[in-house]
């Protein structure tokens, strides 16, 4: 299959970068890739990446160069995710050292920069340096969403070529669950309508039962809301939701990492100098401990700001019954039919409002429980 089946519902930007990678003259050294969430953007990029780094030239998705890209391991395709809240400068600077290289087995050096909306103010200098003099054979794919573009500086985005990513059809995620990742017909075709477009969230629905029960009990809080106790229990159900799923997320990734770099330090050897290994080893796991902890922060609040979609496409569920458009949430019509009988489109848009004011307090750091309660006790007036 080719390189470009990866990218589900988004023909016009696959015509365009299938054309850069044939077309010299319509290829530049950086791009930016936007999108709302779950529309696929490091996807995205990492199929650019394959296909440019293609030995035919076209994005067979056979060759090696296809295959290494799409799967992390080519030499000459670098891939940046904060591990944190941020990318910080002295990473920056330190992949753009290596962006100057040569390519050393591919057509070309790659970075991919999955969230560039997350690089702090020296982290964006020191890459701005890079784009406006890039050398000949290094190319930059930055990542970030349509909903805040401000949060790339004017200046880098200037310089990139655009590559808009629309909202996948539900119908193209339920062909891409069932083809690609053999998930019953039924079962793929409800998680793509209930997903919001999100390509991954409609796998994980599809796969994970914890993952479907923990958006039933999102989903509840806007009918169950009657006594002030429920305020608590409402905020408790959310964050303990983003907690658990972002410790099922972690916890087989951290446990490999500690193991492997305990290994590579020799913390389980014997002999003449083990204790001192160990020490070594000891320390670096605790700075790897650190920085685990603080990918779960960014983790936990990524899985809460999708509960807090959830809860927001409730909402707007609310506010267009009457209109009979198409619902966020089809499975629970009920609920949302029962809730726009009871509240004025007023008070519906009050809640909706609150809902992305809590996504916004937990943006700018605000504690998450903070928030959440906050928020809930403004959806239970």
């Amino acid at each position: 299959m080719s390189v470009w089946s990866q990218l589900v519902g988004q023909e016009p930007a696959v015509e365009t970068l299938s054309a850069a990678v044939t077309d010299p003259a319509s290829m530049t050294h950086a791009w930016l890739f936007t999108g709302p969430p779950g529309s696929g953007r490091s996807v995205a990029a990492k199929t650019f990446a394959a296909a440019l780094q293609c030995e035919p030239g076209t994005g067979c998705g056979e060759c090696t160069g296809c295959r290494t890209a799409l799967a992390g391991t080519h030499a000459d395709v670098r891939l940046v995710v904060p591990e944190g809240l941020s990318i910080s400068v002295a990473e920056m600077r330190a992949l753009v050292q290596t962006a100057a290289r040569r390519p050393a087995t591919g057509r070309w050096q790659i970075v991919i920069i999955a969230d560039a909306d997350r690089l702090t103010e020296g982290a964006s200098n020191a890459l701005l340096k890079a784009v406006e003099e890039p050398p000949s054979r290094t190319v930059f794919l930055l990542c970030a969403p349509s909903d805040h573009p401000e949060d790339v500086s004017v200046t880098i985005r200037s310089r990139c070529r655009l590559v808009n990513l629309r909202t996948p059809p539900p119908e193209a995620i339920a062909r891409v669950l069932v083809e690609r990742d053999g998930i019953e017909s039924e079962l793929a075709r409800w998680a793509a309508s209930v997903c919001g477009g999100h390509v991954g969230r409609a796998r994980r629905l599809a796969t994970d039962e914890a993952a479907r029960q923990r958006r039933a009990e999102v989903l509840r809080i806007p009918t169950n809301l009657r006594r002030p106790a429920d305020v608590f229990a409402a905020a408790d159900v959310l964050i303990k939701a983003a907690e658990a799923d972002a410790a099922e997320e972690s916890k087989e990734r951290d446990e490999a990492e500690r193991n492997e770099l305990r290994t590579a330090m020799g913390g389980d050897g014997t002999g003449k100098g083990v204790a001192a290994a160990k020490r070594s080893a000891e320390a670096a796991v605790k700075a790897l401990e650190k920085k685990q902890k603080s990918r779960a922060t960014r983790t936990q609040r990524d899985t809460l700001d999708l509960a807090l979609v959830d809860l927001a496409g409730f909402y707007r569920d609310v506010l267009v019954v009457p209109s009979g458009a198409r619902l966020n949430h089809p499975d629970v019509a009920e609920y949302s039919t029962e809730a726009a009988r009871r509240w004025s489109p007023d008070q519906a848009l009050r809640r909706l409002e609150a809902v992305l004011a809590c996504r916004e307090s937990i943006l700018w750091n605000v504690k998450p429980r903070i928030a959440v309660e906050a928020m809930v006790a403004t959806l239970a007036e």
